[in-house]
């Protein structure tokens, strides 16, 4: 796969895919603008070359309509700021009034094209739709690890309307923490797989078994494996067309030498709520009408002494409800575990990611992840259809 640098791309119009798909208040205000510093160094690498930088991206779910509250405006106003320069918002994507400005941008300008979601050809992967973004540039970079899983038209349809197109530098960065962690980690290899479901994460959890050391798992999906292996869980959240697919999960660990590690205890409560009353038990003891939402302090450390020797960590999904602070606190221990490890540590997931800056230990992780979606993609052992874009002519 290029690299954006393999290009010359110097007084070209470069066409960048981007994720500004950023959290906003009930104002309209960015309350977090990780993804848009993510890709600062692909856009000014850009613009160092002296070409016009027209960016496109997603915001939201606007089902194909025009949504004022889904426009990209806040993130062109933020872009404007972090740039240091004047990035003007399109008023759509494609057609004649794009164009225009498209054909009057100088060397160093910078356009933000409107909600790419805003047609609904763009979900489609629409030919039409794709070659129009194509028609606007020279060249075109995929910067959007975020949405590589998928199959759109600004991600994988317009490659083939382009003869130059690259990864930008976010993209490839993600891609390459990957590899190091899953391709060719340094030993032992310890994965924590939290979340709600475990239909979500099945095959991520089956990939995984086959190239890790040891394996934690953690979260609502932990009850599943738990009443798999006899105990009784209350009115905790099970998947009970998973047991038997649990159990098998379990056998398989044995047969490989995996080590596989589940909650020894749990909080649990009477209600799924931030005042329910809540007490700590072994998980051969929960309450008949009591349901598991954190793990406990014995498996915390449990979980703790398992992550002593690893040198290479990957992180998807959270303990337990850690959006209600009586059910937080599995979740933020095991933030400070990877914080605090002499491990490369990988974090993906949106909530996890949530959790690790939640707990001020951003700086201490080795790589966050942009990508829930993708990232479990990839430890699905699955390529992504937006690398494969990009690799596949």
């Amino acid at each position: 796969m290029k690299n954006i640098r393999d290009l010359d791309i110097k007084e070209k119009k470069v066409l960048i895919r981007v994720d500004f798909n950023v959290p906003l208040d009930e104002h309209g205000n960015i309350t977090d603008d990780t993804r848009i510093r993510g890709v600062l160094p692909t856009i000014n690498y850009a613009l160092d070359e002296h070409a016009k930088v027209i960016i496109c991206s997603h915001m939201g779910r606007p089902d194909g309509q025009r949504q004022e509250k889904f426009s990209l405006a806040p993130a062109a106003k933020r872009l404007s700021r972090l740039l240091d320069k004047e990035v003007k918002l399109a008023s759509d994507c494609i057609g004649p009034e794009v164009d225009t400005m498209v054909a009057q941008m100088n060397p160093g300008d910078v356009l933000l094209l409107e909600n790419l979601r805003f047609h609904a050809a763009e979900k489609k992967n629409d030919p039409e739709f794709s070659r129009q973004l194509a028609m606007l540039a020279d060249v075109y970079v995929n910067d959007a690890f975020a949405v590589a899983h998928r199959a759109h038209a600004s991600i994988v349809g317009v490659v083939e309307y382009f003869k130059e197109f690259a990864s930008g530098f976010l993209l490839q960065q993600e891609i390459d923490y990957f590899d190091r962690s899953v391709s060719d980690p340094s030993r032992p290899l310890v994965a924590i797989v939290g979340g709600a479901k475990v239909s979500s994460k099945l095959g991520a959890l089956r990939n995984m078994m086959d190239k890790v050391d040891k394996m934690i798992i953690g979260g609502a999906m932990a009850n599943t494996f738990l009443k798999a292996w006899g105990h009784e869980v209350g009115t905790s959240r099970v998947e009970d067309d998973l047991l038997d697919t649990a159990r098998e999960l379990i056998e398989k660990a044995k047969k490989l030498g995996v080590k596989l590690y589940l909650p020894v205890d749990c909080i649990v409560a009477e209600s799924f709520a931030a005042k329910a009353e809540t007490k700590r038990t072994t998980v051969q003891e929960v309450p008949k009408n009591w349901m598991i939402l954190d793990i406990g302090p014995a498996s915390t450390m449990l979980f703790g002494e398992a992550l002593e020797d690893a040198r290479t960590i990957i992180w998807n999904g959270p303990m337990g409800a850690f959006e209600m602070d009586a059910f937080s606190r599995g979740t933020m221990a095991m933030v400070q575990k990877l914080a605090t490890s002499h491990a490369l540590t990988i974090v993906g997931g949106g909530d996890t990611d949530v959790a690790v800056h939640k707990a001020g230990e951003s700086n201490n992780i080795s790589y966050i992840s942009t990508g829930g979606g993708a990232f479990l993609m990839l430890m699905e052992g699955k390529i992504l259809p937006g690398v494969e874009a990009l690799e596949g002519k």
